[in-house]
């Protein structure tokens, strides 16, 4: 069975590299086979999380639609903007939302078991890395297998050409690995 990958960035502005990046993994899973659905988060506007909210209105629509996304798909691809050295309150709030159980799941069902890959991209050197390390530390937690290999772009203002792609052909094709591992893996793990 192909592997069916959802893929997102953590960034909700129109011009974000993030989701840029993410359309340059997502190829790399496509390229190995993978059906791939990229999504932008600034489309699934919600509230900040909380639990008052869920108990006097339930799951609002937007997550809602998330949730049966991510249940619809057995792999996970994230480029994650990194905001004073970790991610942003957008892929927070979202892992947050879909991780509530609604009526009849099991616990974590839109996690659990699901392979994911990280990447990241900012202006500063290290292009986003620090943030990195808090994504893989948040997903590991809710039972999400982060293959190991992730790439974090620097400069990111001078990294992409005009129709979004990565000018640095090395670059490419490392981010083009990490979708294309996280398809293989999630093939194998759901074949």
């Amino acid at each position: 069975m192909s592997a069916k990958i959802l893929a997102f960035s953590g960034s909700l502005r129109k011009s974000s590299w993030n989701q840029k990046l993410i359309k340059v993994c997502a190829a790399g899973a496509e390229a190995a086979g993978a059906e791939v659905t990229v999504i932008n988060l600034a489309d699934y506007e919600m509230p900040i999380y909380n639990e008052d909210v869920e108990t006097e209105s339930g799951l609002p629509d937007n997550v809602q639609r998330l949730k049966y996304l991510f249940k619809q798909h057995n792999g996970l691809l994230i480029a994650s903007p990194e905001y004073n050295s970790s991610i942003t309150a957008a892929l927070k709030n979202t892992i947050d939302w879909v991780s509530r159980p609604a009526d009849g799941e099991k616990p974590l069902e839109c996690f659990a078991g699901k392979v994911a890959g990280l990447i990241a991209t900012s202006p500063g050197g290290l292009g986003g890395l620090r943030g990195l390390v808090h994504a893989r530390a948040i997903l590991q937690n809710i039972q999400v297998i982060v293959v190991p290999h992730q790439m974090a772009v620097a400069k990111a203002f001078e990294a992409f050409d005009e129709n979004g792609n990565l000018i640095d052909a090395d670059q490419r094709d490392k981010v083009q690995a990490i979708g294309k591992t996280v398809a293989e893996v999630a093939s194998k793990l759901n074949g």
